[in-house]
């Protein structure tokens, strides 16, 4: 099949979620044989037309000049041309930026179907307007487009109790890291299980502050490393707030995934705040690379994490889990298998691609029995 993939920043990634998800589908498509094309933004780092075999196309972005806006304007520029290629199917990233352009294009719609990402209007940086225009968004792309994904069975149950719409399940994937190498972490002036971390888009929205006030007010003294682009609003007021706390470490954004993986494997706490929903790929990536987790508490990490990790809701909880009773070395080991164990079950690489090529197949072989 030849396969379009949309509304990412582009790969390799160099972003997030999404971006991390779009590389490793579209490799692995590619190794099964079928055309992949990946849209990118045309300021991506990444220059060349190919990247491992996957085709790219790059888009113009006016989001540096002009802002969020400027990504409405990417993805109607991205769907022309997909929409004008001979794709057998376009998968679209999320809505929030896309949904208002998805009745424009009724006649090619039976070849497009939307992941559909988290409860995006939930998100705390946004204020209220953006909230209702998000959820507004959300609603076009449940009318419009007729092939939805959720990546998590409660995003699932969601959209089928709110829309009485059926969306397909699939979520991420996560390869289980099997090459811990210590050396690695002389280069960040650290020891095994003498550090924490947490890795995240510097947003509101993943409690960031609560988990390093937390850990601050624990009286921890070694190092927490916060892996994310600071350089944005909000991550420079962090870099501000904690600049005089020598424990607190921002670390510039690294995606070389051996050197992710090391630093997850061997830190003592991999502090996880995501909470909007979804199943997210950097607690499947702590999973899989036999991190001992403590997540944020509400039902998406719960689902996925069941009683394997510790939970949090506020900086006091993660205050008390650092002073209280550490767990022993077999229970962190129980946990720590028991997460890996899941990945092998639930969340392996060939087992989300297996879905997607389903779908896909499925999707041609209606559109040729319908033309």
């Amino acid at each position: 099949m030849k396969i379009a993939i949309v509304g990412s920043r582009g790969i390799p990634n160099n972003y997030g979620g999404f971006e991390q998800f779009a590389e490793f589908l579209s490799r692995n498509l590619v190794a099964r044989g079928h055309e992949v094309w990946v849209f990118s933004p045309h300021y991506h780092p990444f220059r060349a037309k190919r990247y491992i075999a996957v085709n790219i196309r790059h888009v113009f972005n006016p989001e540096h000049v002009i802002g969020t806006i400027g990504n409405f304007i990417y993805d109607l520029l991205c769907l022309r041309h997909a929409f004008r290629t001979d794709a057998d199917v376009v998968l679209m990233l999320g809505y929030t930026t896309s949904s208002v352009w998805f009745r424009f294009f009724r006649k090619n719609m039976q070849r497009m179907v939307t992941n559909m990402d988290g409860l995006e209007w939930k998100r705390r940086k946004w204020n209220p307007l953006i909230k209702r225009m998000t959820r507004r968004f959300e609603r076009i792309a449940v009318k419009h487009c007729p092939h939805l994904v959720s990546d998590h069975a409660l995003i699932r149950d969601y959209y089928k109790q709110t829309y009485n719409r059926e969306s397909v399940y699939i979520p991420y994937g996560a390869n289980e890291f099997n090459k811990p190498d210590e050396k690695i972490l002389e280069r960040f002036g650290v020891k095994k299980s003498r550090y924490s971390m947490l890795i995240a888009r510097m947003e509101e929205g993943h409690h960031i502050e609560s988990i390093l006030d937390g850990y601050l007010e624990a009286e921890k003294q070694d190092p927490i490393f916060v892996i994310g682009n600071n350089q944005t609003k909000y991550g420079r007021k962090l870099v501000g707030k904690y600049k005089s706390y020598s424990q607190v470490r921002f670390l510039n954004d690294t995606y070389r995934m051996l050197i992710l993986n090391n630093l997850r494997h061997h830190s003592a706490f991999y502090f996880h705040g995501h909470s909007i929903g979804g199943t997210n790929p950097s607690l499947l990536e702590a999973m899989a690379s036999g991190a001992f987790i403590v997540a944020h508490e509400n039902p998406f990490n719960r689902d996925i994490l069941g009683d394997d990790a510790l939970y949090f809701k506020s900086a006091e909880d993660i205050t008390s889990l650092l002073k209280g009773r550490p767990s022993s070395a077999s229970d962190r080991q129980r946990i720590i298998d028991a997460n890996l164990d899941k990945i092998r079950d639930r969340y392996r690489w060939d087992k989300v691609v297996d879905a997607y090529e389903k779908l896909f197949r499925d999707i041609s072989v209606q559109r040729a029995s319908h033309p």
